[in-house]
């Protein structure tokens, strides 16, 4: 079986306050776009679970990448899920706040769910993610959710952006989420993003907020300038997806992202319909 897990963007990042374990409670709209992976399936031959990577580097152990503990967790939960060999390329860039690793976790539940038919319902499967990462849950049901708590708790949100055209940049930077979640500032929300998305987007600049970018851009301002260039080059809304460091504008037609794709020296740009 093969399938193409795809990336998200944030619209809207709150970090609301800081807990006594040491996490952040958030507020945030997952939204799906249709840049992807590519992830293939199949039943191993020699009865060996084995995973290879193509494309991008991937700088992680086998057993410590999420596909491969994901593909160990339906195992360890599913007696009828057999050893598999899985081929993962990567497309999405890492570091970049986009989910992608996420995202191949995730589609790992559904795919061996569907393969082997397990028959586990997506709460299930999205308990299951929950233990990989915050966002990966998120994935299991893949339509516009708001986010809150550490990233876990999602409530669907009925966003519909069909028609726009998403310009994503990629500088050559990484941001580690670490650090970018000890330098916010957190505070209360003053607003309701669930409600703040369904305006028109170019009523979202100073409501639909990413809290990350004030620290962020402070210690990386290409991203800063990066977001004023998706600006003047027409994109009705621009920011900072998760904490870093890809930049992304969504704009009325392809024609307008696609006349910026020179401008971004360096960057990996990546031009797709929402």
């Amino acid at each position: 079986m093969i399938t193409f897990p795809n990336a998200k963007i944030n619209l809207g990042l709150n970090i609301v306050e800081r807990r006594a374990d040491g996490y952040h409670n958030l507020e945030t709209v997952f939204y799906p776009i249709a840049l992807t992976d590519v992830l293939e399936i199949v039943p191993a031959a020699d009865g060996t679970t084995s995973l290879q990577c193509y494309g991008r580097p991937v700088d992680c152990p086998v057993e410590k990448n999420l596909v491969m503990r994901a593909c160990r967790l339906m195992q360890h939960h599913y007696d009828c899920v057999p050893a598999v060999e899985m081929h993962l390329y990567k497309h999405i860039p890492d570091g970049a706040g986009l989910g992608g690793g996420s995202s191949d976790a995730a589609h790992v539940l559904t795919m061996l769910n569907q393969m082997f038919k397990v028959g586990a319902d997506d709460a299930t499967l999205a308990a299951l993610a929950a233990s990989l990462g915050a966002d990966c849950p998120f994935f299991v049901y893949n339509r516009p959710m708001l986010a809150t708590g550490i990233g876990d708790v999602l409530t669907p949100v009925e966003l519909d952006l069909k028609g726009m055209t998403l310009m994503l940049v990629k500088p050559p930077v990484s941001v580690s989420t670490k650090t970018a979640y000890a330098r916010v500032v957190p505070r209360p929300s003053v607003s309701d993003l669930r409600s703040d998305v369904k305006r028109p987007l170019l009523q979202w600049d100073g409501v639909v907020k990413n809290d990350f970018e004030v620290s962020v851009f402070a210690e990386y301002p290409q991203l800063g300038h990066i977001k004023l260039q998706l600006q003047r080059g027409g994109a009705r809304y621009a920011a900072m997806s998760g904490s870093g460091s890809a930049m992304f504008g969504i704009f009325d037609d392809v024609k307008m992202a696609e006349a910026l794709i020179g401008c971004f020296d360096g960057c990996d740009t990546f031009v797709t319909p929402l």
